[in-house]
């Protein structure tokens, strides 16, 4: 286990805008599981209160932290959730019954 990427993982979800942001991509890449076409930032940014470039330095954060993935599609953005970090993390906080 790297303590120290599961510690960027955590800091990265430890600020409450980035953490909703994050789980609305999770919840949104679900709803769009059989396309595989991961989430458009657009539809979700609209939701939030807070302007462009906070958004976009939230998402840097939640890159850095290898919780998503991020790619251009034209003019838009698409975020796609890194599932082997969710697994890592899963790991790491299973507790043994």
């Amino acid at each position: 286990m790297d303590t120290q990427k599961m510690a960027k993982v955590f800091k990265a979800l430890s600020n409450p805008n980035r953490l909703e942001l994050y789980l609305k991509i999770v919840e949104n890449q679900e709803t769009s599981y059989k396309t595989n076409q991961g989430c458009l930032m657009c539809e979700i940014t609209e939701k939030f209160n807070i302007g462009p470039p906070t958004i976009s330095h939230h998402l840097k954060e939640l890159t850095n932290a290898e919780l998503i993935f991020t790619e251009r599609k034209g003019k838009f953005l698409v975020a796609k959730v890194n599932e082997a970090m969710v697994d890592e993390v899963n790991e790491l906080l299973k507790i043994n019954k």
